[in-house]
């Protein structure tokens, strides 16, 4: 299978690592799939490059908008159990990811990420929330009948698709979700390097023997790392005390590294830059019926990368539930920081995360 068909929709399994042992999995026959390698880049990148009019060309982008695959994210999600809108107009984006090519997945399991990225009314500055995988929270019946029980909240996926994501993010944060885009974290590598690589900033010095070159090693410092390079480094987990919280951290540093390299670069005032990066990625987008990316961006156009915050849910720690190893939610700093979310309290929001 190409790197271009390895994540299916809402109605497939995409590998997601945390099914129960004995629970039954969706299967259908295959579709020919178009890739998603970089969903999430597509998503804040063109945002940013809207700025100075550049996506001013109007019908041309609106009808590259128009040939993203779309998913079915809301189906058989119940609109009474979901929160309301308390600020018309803010938004919030539910980003799913998977690593179709990490050298640690075996038997179709893959690390994922989760990231609740809210948009104020006023669109001035964009808030992302990574929400760690293992988080041990209740997750909703399906339409099917699965779930129905605590769990890790990548469950989820696999046992009902998008939607029950959907109804899980939903329930855990209280925070309505209007939107979904999906994201394949492995597609960074052609990104980074059409970028001509990124400048990363190493909290400490660390070797990885989960390479696809077979080890590598990172010095303690700022320094530039192509496509490879960078990938590996968001990928590692196991050289740090936190774990998962290391990789989520590093994760966040590569996509903003991403964002500013591309703001940086000369594509936001090129045209033929922006049409050649619009016309190689607009393929690999995924989301739901209702998000048009053009429309967005335009609301955005002033938006830059010093506006995007990044930070983690609050948890209280990690722990073991049977044999599982799982996070522990902060049921109080979580409740405080959703609540500033849902009501579009960007101060708060940036208060309780310390930033």
């Amino acid at each position: 299978m190409s790197d271009r068909h390895q994540l299916a929709d809402s109605d497939a399994r995409p590998g997601f690592s945390d099914v129960e042992p004995g629970e039954p999995v969706r299967q259908k026959a295959p579709r020919r799939r178009r890739g998603r390698r970089i969903a999430l880049i597509v998503l804040l990148v063109v945002v940013l490059l809207a700025g100075g009019g550049a996506l001013a060309g109007g019908l041309y982008y609106r009808s590259v908008d128009k040939s993203i695959e779309r998913v079915d994210a809301f189906e058989g999600v119940p609109e009474e159990s979901r929160p309301q809108v308390e600020v018309k107009g803010a938004m919030n984006i539910m980003i799913l990811g998977s690593d179709s090519r990490d050298p640690e997945s075996t038997g179709g399991s893959r690390s994922d990420t989760i990231i609740l990225a809210h948009l104020p009314k006023d669109r001035s500055s964009a808030q992302l929330i990574s929400i760690p995988r293992d988080t041990w929270t209740a997750i909703p019946k399906s339409k099917e009948g699965r779930g129905g029980r605590d769990a890790k909240i990548n469950a989820a996926y696999a046992w009902g698709g998008v939607p029950l994501m959907v109804q899980t993010v939903e329930k855990f944060s209280g925070v309505r979700v209007d939107n979904v885009a999906m994201v394949d974290f492995a597609g960074f590598k052609e990104i980074i390097d059409a970028l001509g690589g990124v400048e990363i900033d190493v909290e400490k010095g660390f070797s990885t023997n989960y390479s696809l070159a077979g080890s590598r090693t990172f010095k303690k410092g700022r320094q530039t790392m192509d496509g490879a390079a960078a990938l590996d480094y968001a990928r590692e987990r196991h050289a740090f005390a936190d774990g998962d919280f290391a990789r989520i951290r590093h994760q966040q540093q590569v996509i903003k590294a991403i964002l500013d390299k591309a703001a940086s670069g000369g594509v936001m005032t090129n045209p033929a830059k922006l049409n050649s990066f619009v016309r190689a990625t607009s393929d690999s987008v995924a989301v739901d019926k209702s998000l048009s990316l053009v429309d967005l961006a335009m609301e955005m156009r002033g938006l830059r990368s010093g506006n995007l915050t990044f930070f983690t849910c609050p948890v209280k720690g990690t722990g073991r539930v049977g044999s599982e190893s799982v996070v522990f939610p902060d049921p109080a700093r979580a409740k405080t920081l959703f609540d500033a979310v849902r009501r579009d309290s960007v101060p708060e929001i940036l208060a309780i995360s310390g930033k």
